[in-house]
């Protein structure tokens, strides 16, 4: 077992340097964008399946409430928590079409669609960020892999940062770490440091 935990923590950290090595100057881009959206009256737009539907959820929480720094709310929203809107549109229309409804009742150009898929190939995430462009807001995707960084969302999104690593809980991880430095980023900017 401690040959599994000492392995685990290891691939687990690489793979967030190897992110890092290659997005760094994305994952400040992303911030500035996020930063203009905010500044600019948008919102944040979250989503994504499973594990990152609870990523969409903690993002926007951290957004809405604080990070570090105690400030005013910015409007961040997880389009991952409302079960009759989400069991609804399933239900009558498809799953693929959960986040795309959301999207284009809630969307507006000012605003920026952030998706969160592991593989950057989740049917309904690929079909809100179509949707999210036809809008006109930023689009961005979080992603994982090798074979296709980015998958079917590399395409279509304004700017995607991709985990080079084909493990999906350190791709998971991975996207949890930005998602807490691109929060205190975003707070640092706009409001200074804590």
């Amino acid at each position: 077992m401690n040959t599994l935990l000492s392995t685990n923590l290891v691939q687990s950290i690489m793979a967030k340097e190897a992110f890092v090595k290659e997005a760094a100057a994305d994952i400040i881009r992303l911030t500035e964008w996020i930063c203009e959206v905010f500044e600019d009256g948008g919102k944040l737009l979250i989503f994504g399946n499973g594990g990152s539907a609870a990523d969409a959820q903690h993002l926007a929480a951290e957004f809405v409430n604080r990070f570090l720094i105690n400030r005013r709310p910015l409007p961040a929203l997880a389009l991952t928590t409302d079960t009759s809107v989400l069991t609804s549109i399933a239900n009558d229309f498809s799953y693929e079409l959960i986040f795309v409804k959301q999207i284009q009742a809630l969307g507006k150009p000012e605003d920026l669609a952030l998706g969160i898929s592991t593989s950057g190939t989740s049917a309904n995430v690929v079909k809100a960020m179509q949707a999210a462009r036809d809008i006109g807001m930023k689009t961005v995707a979080l992603t994982g892999g090798t074979a296709r960084p980015g998958g079917d969302l590399a395409a279509i999104c304004d700017l995607v940062l991709n985990v080079p690593s084909d493990s999906t809980p350190h791709i998971q991880e991975a996207h949890l770490w930005l998602e807490h430095v691109v929060c205190e980023i975003v707070e640092r900017r706009m409001f200074g440091a804590s």
